[in-house]
């Protein structure tokens, strides 16, 4: 990429921090109090963040991911790594590993010579030492480029301006002069308004700066296609059982104390240089290519969507004499605008239809018709989340693979296909996360992640502690729903493990709860209408 990092995250970061310094000395003004406290205010939580959360990330990952920090990494990785530190003046990074079959990589510190690289048992399980390679080289790439603390410091910016929110939003009382409480709330309303424009700004900044971490290791292992393919079998999810692209050995894999972070959903892809796989890659871009949800997704997202990353990555295929790893060449078979609109519609509804009535119930309508309205406006949102349940929870389940779900551009988390899928629990959602109810599954054509999710959330981290481990490199059988937005998942219904069938509930607690709002509803117009 031509453009200059430095340059790009120097402006963005001058940007940020001036609307942050305008809020807050705007509000100190208002409030009378020195200007300079509220800098020193901004300056101290910026320190103590920036100081502090290598070592409680540390923690929590010894605590509740098992990490280990303390084991040998194979001799390629090491030599990779030991050379790259040389190169760039650095210390050698702290390399940690976590016994998960999800394949995850990350990296978090103070600068380049406290960094921490933490990778997972999938990433030795899945990979080819040059795609390992060019996970790290990846990571490498965050840390030369300082990004922990360019990113530290431009997510301090938002923090505040939600802060002066805050502060703006509490004490408004009637004590106060009619020019000071309308500055209060003015000085609140932006606040909040540049808090959402900050937030945007740094996803921004972080998805730019993934695409210089790419690039630098692209330039780095000369080997822009082993890092496509891993972005592939981490990213999307299509990883045969039996991955002929894997070249080296992961005996005593978990003795090497490489972390792996299972933070996101992950997923894998066999990539075998023929032309089914290359088919199979293509399919499961469709939906981040053509589906309107992937831009909306991607807007709030700290990373690119991996279409966009697989294409940029392939531009610098021709500068190593490499054929590029993917062109998306296929045909837009119709618009899907249609579909998104239909599904934004129903998936608003119901928060709309309570809004606007109680809007409508206690601003407009007279007490006497007051009970008639709520009741009225509990019936029609019952009415709307039942069409959202039914359209996201639909019936006909039939059996199915990871990489055919894949290729569906019609999904998203509104709308749903049902799904048997049976293949072996290779890890947890969370990698190595002890309170992670989900899981990594993984079947002969790929892997995806199944969200467990009771009613009741003590519920899911009772499972997590004291069940979820049974189910390790376990084969099972899996009825849900498939979704995508933009990771795809598929909700458990339902699991047959070892002869046994888990249930979870919270498909007929939604219907439990459905049914309630509208016997509410009904009861509350016919006392309203003086029939009940």
């Amino acid at each position: 990429m031509k453009r200059n990092l430095l340059g790009i995250s120097l402006i963005t970061l001058v940007g940020l921090y001036v609307l942050m310094s305008v809020v807050i000395i705007g509000f100190f003004l208002i409030m009378g109090l020195p200007v300079q406290n509220g800098i020193l205010i901004s300056i101290l939580v910026l320190i103590v963040q920036f100081f502090i959360s290598p070592y409680l990330t540390d923690l929590t990952m010894k605590w509740f991911y098992h990490a280990s920090f303390e084991a040998e990494i194979p001799d390629y990785l090491k030599e990779f790594i030991s050379a790259e530190c040389t190169k760039y003046k650095m210390n050698y990074p702290r390399m940690g590993y976590i016994d998960d079959g999800a394949p995850n990589a990350f990296t978090y510190g103070h600068t380049k010579n406290d960094a921490r690289i933490i990778l997972t048992k999938g990433i030795f399980d899945l990979l080819s030492e040059e795609e390992v390679k060019a996970v790290v080289g990846h990571e490498l790439g965050h840390v030369t480029h300082y990004d922990m603390l360019f990113m530290t410091a431009a997510e301090l910016v938002p923090l505040v301006l939600y802060y002066v929110y805050e502060l703006c939003s509490k004490d408004n009382n009637s004590n106060d002069d009619s020019n000071s409480g309308q500055y209060k709330v003015m000085a609140g309303l932006i606040a909040y308004l540049l808090y959402i424009v900050s937030e945007y700004i740094v996803l921004w900044l972080s998805r730019t700066r993934e695409y210089y971490a790419d690039a630098f290791s692209i330039k780095e292992t000369r080997n822009p296609n082993a890092l496509a393919s891993a972005l592939v079998k981490i990213g999307f999810g299509l990883v045969t059982s039996d991955d002929g692209s894997k070249k080296h050995s992961t005996k005593n894999v978990g003795a090497l104390g490489i972390f792996d972070a299972k933070t996101s959903k992950s997923l894998v892809v066999s990539t075998n240089n023929n032309i089914e796989d290359k088919t199979l890659i293509k399919n499961s871009m469709k939906w981040e290519m053509w589906n309107p949800w992937g831009f909306i997704c991607e807007l709030n997202s700290t990373h690119p969507l991996i279409s966009k990353r697989l294409i940029n990555i392939s531009k610098y295929s021709g500068e190593y004499n490499q054929e590029p790893y993917i062109e998306f060449d296929l045909q837009k078979p119709e618009s899907y605008w249609d579909d998104f609109f239909v599904e934004l519609f129903i998936g608003y509804a119901p928060f709309l239809s309570l809004l606007l009535g109680i809007i409508y119930s206690f601003v407009i309508a007279y007490d006497e018709d007051f009970m008639v309205s709520m009741g009225v406006t509990l019936l029609l949102t019952a009415i709307f989340m039942f069409i959202r349940f039914k359209r996201s929870h639909r019936g006909g389940y039939t059996d199915n693979t990871v990489a055919n779900l894949l290729g569906e551009v019609k999904v998203s988390n509104v709308t749903a296909i049902p799904c048997v899928l049976k293949g072996k629990v290779i890890g947890r959602g969370n990698p190595g996360c002890i309170f992670s109810e989900d899981f990594i599954l993984q079947d002969n054509t790929g892997i995806v992640f199944l969200d467990y999710n009771q009613p009741l959330t003590i519920v899911n981290k009772i499972f997590a502690l004291f069940k979820s481990q049974e189910y390790m490199d376990k084969t099972i059988k899996v009825k849900g729903w498939y979704r995508r937005c933009p990771v795809p998942y598929v909700e458990i219904y339902e699991m047959d493990i070892d002869g046994k069938t888990k249930k979870v509930y919270t498909y007929m607690f939604s219907l439990v709860f459905m049914g309630l709002l509208l016997i509410v509803s009904i009861i509350m117009i016919l006392k309203g209408l003086n029939i009940f």
